[in-house]
């Protein structure tokens, strides 16, 4: 403290908060990089799928190549497995041991958390996309389409996703959270359009099923990687809707402990 001035130096208080907010989601990707059963939910499972239905013909995906069909879904199955049911199973046993309730202390404001979270995400899926078109690549996969529409849908599914496991995480207990999370992946998996058509489905599963995100994510980028389609603005909407839901009701009902 300097004699005269009787200020201090550095001026104590809070960071900015972008910088609050950058430095959450540098803590946020590390963690999530070191987790070993994070790293096999979103990177291997995703890429032995891809792998494994692109070389063998188990599901009928209609007609060219396997992996014309594969390669969309399962990018979408890597933002599921990131945004959603891995953030939710870390979050709410963040929340059980106390480490959200000691971020509740700090400056840090909720919505920041959820921000810091869902930035931590998007970098992860990135190194998760690159992996997969790489392997998807080397399996014969031709895409086709506007780079720009696929940035709108796996931004716009992350977002919906990220927004229902962070509202999962803070409102059920981190075991309910485990059981569920993984139970959801499981079901969408099967039922959404990743590597089962959503033309299989009888007429009135299909519709109720269209309107998950997982399926307009899915059969978004299916449209425009596979089929060239310009903007899915369908599919656009439903994932807008569903995160506008899903981040609104997790910042309001979100439970710090």
């Amino acid at each position: 403290m300097s004699a005269g001035s009787g200020t201090y130096a550095p001026k104590p208080g809070a960071a900015p908060l972008p910088r609050m907010i950058a430095a959450q989601a540098a803590l946020e990707t590390r963690m999530l990089l070191r987790n070993g059963e994070q790293l096999l939910l979103t990177v291997v499972i995703p890429t032995l799928l891809l792998v494994l239905f692109s070389a063998v013909d188990i599901v009928d995906t209609g007609e060219g190549e396997a992996v014309d069909f594969l390669a969309p879904g399962i990018l979408a199955l890597a933002v599921l497995s990131t945004a959603f049911t891995g953030q939710a199973i870390a979050t709410g046993f963040e929340r059980r041991y106390g480490v959200l309730k000691r971020l509740a202390s700090s400056p840090l404001p909720r919505w920041g958390l959820m921000a810091a979270k869902t930035a931590s995400v998007l970098v992860t899926e990135v190194l998760q996309i690159v992996l997969l078109t790489v392997i998807a690549f080397a399996l014969g996969w031709s895409p086709h389409g506007n780079p720009f529409s696929v940035l709108l849908l796996l931004v716009l599914g992350t977002a919906a996703f990220s927004g229902l496991g962070l509202l999962m995480a803070g409102t059920l207990k981190a075991e309910a959270t485990l059981a569920a999370a993984n139970l959801v992946f499981i079901l969408l998996l099967v039922g959404g359009g990743v590597i089962v058509p959503l033309d299989k489905f009888p007429d009135a599963a299909r519709a109720v099923l269209g309107l998950l995100p997982i399926a307009a994510l899915s059969d978004g980028l299916r449209d425009v990687l596979q089929h060239g389609a310009g903007v899915p603005w369908r599919e656009l909407g439903i994932l807008a809707v569903w995160a506008v839901a899903g981040l609104s009701a997790a910042a309001k009902l979100f439970r710090w402990e």
